[in-house]
């Protein structure tokens, strides 16, 4: 249903992939959970059960699996909680580091770094193919309250440097997400994309869930679930 368009666009908006219960359901969970919060939101958020088992529902696995295949199963998450009082821009980029299990010297993998206690290395083109972003919007993402912004197509063109991203944006028009409370954007990681401060009074919360094809995803490179 969805795969030609993710194939050649780099993302998919499905609005209305989730009740409004359910959304709310997960909002009460995380509002009353003791999690440990950055500016910008939660980071390994796929450690609380509330999310992990959200993640693992079979309308979002469902989404993951028809891109993927059927082995495919989320590896991380991290919820986006921007507000007037937490407010912040992302510049145009791609999303190229894993976590990952060990650190091994492989080809193509690289610079390696550790965030709280995560090992993490920038991937090859061929391992971020293997993954797909889920973003579950728990609130209305409209054109005030800083969307994210994307360039179609651009997924295709492997690891980009800065200077080729900024290229491309003189080159291709964005196209602004905007998606409904309980909507779903799918979206490749190599997709070049970015995101505005909110001009709003209300918060903009993601869930955003990466899925993997395997956990194998270079030889003797595992993935981390984090």
């Amino acid at each position: 249903m969805w795969r030609e368009t993710i194939q050649e666009r780099g993302f998919v908006t499905i609005p209305e992939a989730l009740p409004q219960a359910d959304v709310a359901g997960l909002l009460e969970e995380i509002t009353h959970a003791n999690l440990r919060r950055s500016r910008a939101g939660v980071r390994h958020a796929l450690g609380h059960r509330a999310v992990a088992s959200f993640a693992r529902d079979s309308r979002l696995l469902g989404i993951a699996q028809e891109i993927l295949g059927s082995q495919a199963f989320p590896f991380r998450a991290t919820l986006f909680d921007k507000s007037p009082e937490a407010n912040w821009l992302v510049v145009w980029h791609q999303d190229t580091a894993l976590p990952l299990r060990e650190r091994r010297e492989v080809p193509g993998w690289g610079p390696w770094s550790v965030k709280e206690g995560v090992i993490y290395a920038h991937a090859p083109e061929s391992a971020l193919y293997q993954v797909l972003a889920l973003r579950v919007h728990l609130d209305d993402s409209t054109a005030r309250n800083g969307p994210l912004r994307v360039l179609p197509g651009t997924h295709t063109l492997g690891v980009l440097s800065d200077d080729r991203i900024h290229r491309l944006t003189e080159q291709v028009p964005p196209v602004d997400c905007l998606v409904p409370q309980g909507g779903v954007l799918a979206m490749r990681p190599l997709l070049v994309h970015a995101s505005s401060k909110s001009r709003a009074e209300t918060a903009r919360r993601v869930l955003h869930v990466e899925y993997a094809a395997n956990q194998m995803v270079a030889d003797r490179l595992e993935l981390a679930v984090a």
